[in-house]
């Protein structure tokens, strides 16, 4: 496969090597879609069962599904007037979850494809964004049109949904409901704090999961304009910034309270990367096509691997 991403030498450590794609018989191929027209968005990975779910935003909620190691997503779950897919995260039970971008709700699946449960913020002008899955088993989601994190709990046998923390009072967000602020969010390996960035201003976030205390995480480098989805491994953040078209390496110091740019990707101008997740110690990128015509968003290469950064 050719090499799709080079890297940007200005104002950030030196690196010469240019990132390479994953060859064909690598372990963990590029994926395709069944159909073209698709506009991804989330992805998710059962790593116990050997699964990548892949959400879309323009099939009322339809998600696709791949055994890792193959090479072409289907159909897992079809569309149902007035859902919608973003970003997705899977527990270690098997239980996948889906933000609902604008539908503001989280569904809940079995393994087996079963709905177990769907949530809705009851908040007008809520666009569920992203999930994580924490080490107690509770969901968080950012809302990246209002100020909110969302939690997803199950209590008595019934899932719930639950406002758990408003960040108005430290979060900056934009005026416009259309903007995108808070987006991608991760848990710190040792599980006392969440991570999330917010898009717009181009911010790292880190929030206690004990006592809900919000504080800045200062990156010594470029605001990390357009951030979407992150990925966490030990102290290193990788960073997907969608329509600046670049992948942001970070590395997180004191206890992931202070984080310092090692490198700067560019991504190619004919994609749009929203999010990630790692997969046998490579990133699985999910290629959106945000920003092009449908006629452009082709079926072939649309969750592109790579080797570790």
């Amino acid at each position: 496969m050719r090499t799709i991403l080079a890297v940007v030498a200005s104002g950030v450590l030196a690196a010469s090597a240019v990132l390479t794609a994953a060859p064909a018989s690598a372990a963990v191929p590029d994926l395709d879609l069944p159909e073209a027209g698709v506009f991804l968005e989330g992805i998710g990975v059962d790593d116990d069962a050997g699964l990548v779910y892949v959400s879309a935003t323009n099939r009322s909620g339809t998600i696709y599904r791949a055994k890792v190691g193959d090479d072409r997503l289907e159909v897992w779950q079809g569309p149902t007037p007035g859902d919608n897919g973003r970003g997705i995260d899977v527990d270690d039970a098997g239980r996948v979850f889906v933000a609902g971008g604008p539908s503001a709700e989280v569904r809940v699946f079995s393994r087996s494809g079963r709905l177990l449960a769907e949530l809705p913020t009851g908040e007008p002008g809520s666009f569920l964004n992203d999930v994580r899955v924490a080490d107690d088993g509770s969901v968080y989601v950012t809302d990246s049109s209002l100020p909110r994190i969302w939690r997803v709990f199950r209590s008595g046998g019934t899932w719930q949904i639950e406002l758990w923390r408003d960040v108005s009072g430290t979060i900056a967000y934009t005026p416009a409901l259309t903007d995108f602020d808070l987006g991608g969010i991760v848990t710190t390996p040792d599980g006392k704090a969440l991570l999330t960035t917010q898009g717009t201003t181009g911010q790292l976030w880190r929030i206690e999961l004990r006592s809900r205390a919000i504080s800045e995480v200062p990156v010594d480098g470029a605001p990390l304009v357009n951030a979407d989805g992150i990925v966490l491994t030990g102290r290193t953040l990788y960073v997907v910034q969608n329509f600046s078209r670049q992948i942001t390496r970070l590395e997180l110091r004191d206890r992931w309270r202070t984080a310092t740019t090692q490198e700067v990707v560019a991504t190619p101008a004919d994609r749009t990367f929203t999010t990630a997740k790692r997969v046998g110690g490579r990133l699985l990128l999910v290629d959106s096509k945000f920003g092009f015509a449908p006629a452009q968003a082709v079926a072939e290469d649309r969750v592109v691997s790579f080797r570790r950064f």
